[in-house]
């Protein structure tokens, strides 16, 4: 969930939130507030999860809230540069 999304009827901002929500309430007593919606998954979309150290975790989010972006955008950016500079090192060692 992005960080910046709050759930339309648990009224959760995080994944551990909106999971907390649930397991004390049924969806039957939401049902008025449900629709069915068609999804389509694409398998080459799929997404890679890495462990960060919590402390590590509540830096990025400090900075990625101080710059108006998601932290998932932050840690991309970051790492897109870092991946850029290593094959640029790599390739002028060469």
């Amino acid at each position: 969930m992005a960080e910046d999304r709050v759930s339309s009827i648990s009224r959760s901002r995080t994944l551990e939130e909106m999971a907390e929500f649930w397991e004390t309430h049924s969806l039957a007593d939401y049902e008025d507030q449900t629709y069915e919606v068609e999804m389509t998954f694409d398998p080459s979309a799929r997404r890679s999860l890495v462990g960060i150290e919590p402390e590590l975790m509540t830096e990025l989010r400090r900075i990625a809230r101080q710059r108006q972006i998601s932290t998932q955008t932050l840690v991309n950016v970051w790492l897109r540069q870092r991946a850029d500079q290593v094959s640029r090192d790599a390739i002028a060692a060469s």
